[in-house]
């Protein structure tokens, strides 16, 4: 049986393309969210940790864009965090067993990945980094196709174009100037669409991040910079990276920037709706900062226990955006256990079938490293791969 992801995105389609009657209204936005150093951080919140709907001064601007949000749109993204959690557990899984080289686990940023998703129409382009699984499921890609890399049998099972969801990228920060490039190429083209790029609080320190800010700016790009603050780059907590909050970097480059609690999935929806809706009305870039955590390892390399109390993933557990979401559907009888109960049965199909495709994966035909290298062939390329056929044939069996 095929797990497939339900579409709970609804397309929000703007009038028309207004990039460049929006960057006078990008840069009064820029100066109207602009806060001085010392201010307390915004935090936009829909849902409290114990699943209470609310509403404060930081969110009521947001809360519109998910007013239309009915209790099935609810289950449908319960339910995307379920499943998108348990194949994240069971890839973890396959990796301690030896059937993966590495995992890079996203527990505990499901709320980010899906709220953010959800928010995308079918003609948005996404630039993930390696941990975007959430964000994969809600474009379409099978999630089966997200291991073969991390297997080493392909450099990605998927064509980007297919869901517009670039393939996996390892090199930090890299992704913000591929998606500010693609970015300026859609405005110029004309279109009536956004790019939204995921990274994480340890990738805003690299240059190529500031680089990518820069453009945008200057550029007025529809681009949406999606930063999961997890609060950990690997061993290095957030407080020895950055001196103020980080969402408020955005201001130093002429754009707005939004925290918003990155464990409430309806607060990241609204966020992220808003955000694109400004990229498509010609308003320019927006730094959205997910204040998450990241539950487990950073990838399965690691050892959080060496650098990280137990008593500050406690804390952070009780704000389990799953958790958070159920007690939601509970208390408004939005759900019951039927409904959850299948869930259940639905999660260990797909676990089932994630273990059989992944160990019935095909290893790679060992020629085709040299495919595809350069657009036309290559004497050096050629030669090389000469001999390695020949040192290939130099084993029993020739292989």
């Amino acid at each position: 049986m095929t797990v497939e992801s339900t579409a709970a995105r609804k397309p929000r389609r703007s009038s028309g393309t207004k990039r460049a009657a929006g960057a006078e209204s990008a840069r009064k936005t820029a100066v109207a969210t602009a806060q001085p150093h010392d201010a307390e951080p915004q935090l936009v919140q829909l849902l409290t940790p114990e699943g209470e709907r609310v509403e404060s001064a930081d969110s009521a601007q947001f809360a519109p864009y998910v007013a239309d949000i009915t209790t099935e749109d609810l289950r449908g993204l319960y339910r995307d965090m379920v499943l998108t959690r348990r194949f994240d557990g069971e890839a973890t899984a396959l990796q301690r067993q030896g059937e993966l080289g590495l995992w890079a686990s996203l527990l505990g940023q499901e709320a980010a990945q899906i709220g953010s998703g959800r928010a995308l129409r079918d003609d948005d382009y996404v630039f993930p980094t390696y941990r975007e699984h959430g964000v994969a499921w809600c474009r379409g890609v099978d999630p089966t196709n997200l291991l073969g890399m991390f297997r080493g049998v392909n450099h990605g099972g998927w064509d980007p174009n297919t869901n517009n969801f670039h393939l996996y990228t390892i090199v930090i920060g890299s992704q913000t100037l591929h998606a500010t490039g693609y970015a300026m190429g859609v405005a110029k083209d004309g279109a009536d669409s956004a790019v939204i790029a995921y990274f994480g609080d340890g990738a805003s320190s690299q240059g190529d991040v500031a680089e990518a800010f820069t453009f945008s700016a200057v550029y007025n790009s529809p681009v949406v910079f999606f930063c999961q603050n997890n609060q950990w780059a690997i061993s290095e907590p957030t407080e020895r990276q950055m001196r103020v909050p980080l969402y408020q970097r955005a201001q130093g480059f002429g754009f707005p920037g939004v925290r918003v609690d990155g464990n409430d999935v309806l607060a990241c929806l609204a966020v992220t709706r808003w955000a694109l809706e400004r990229a498509r009305n010609g308003e320019g870039p927006t730094l959205v900062e997910a204040f998450t955590y990241r539950m487990g390892a950073h990838t399965t390399s690691d050892d959080p226990t060496k650098y990280r109390r137990d008593e500050e993933t406690a804390t952070w557990e009780a704000k389990d955006p799953i958790l958070r979401l159920k007690a939601h559907l509970l208390a408004t009888g939005g759900a019951d256990e039927a409904f959850f109960a299948q869930l259940e049965e639905e999660s260990e199909t797909l676990g089932k079938r994630v273990r059989e495709v992944v160990r019935s994966m095909p290893d790679p035909d060992t020629m085709a490293i040299f495919e595809n290298v350069y657009a036309d062939g290559h004497a050096l390329v050629d030669e090389e791969r000469a001999q390695f056929a020949a040192y290939l044939a130099s084993f029993e069996g020739g292989e």
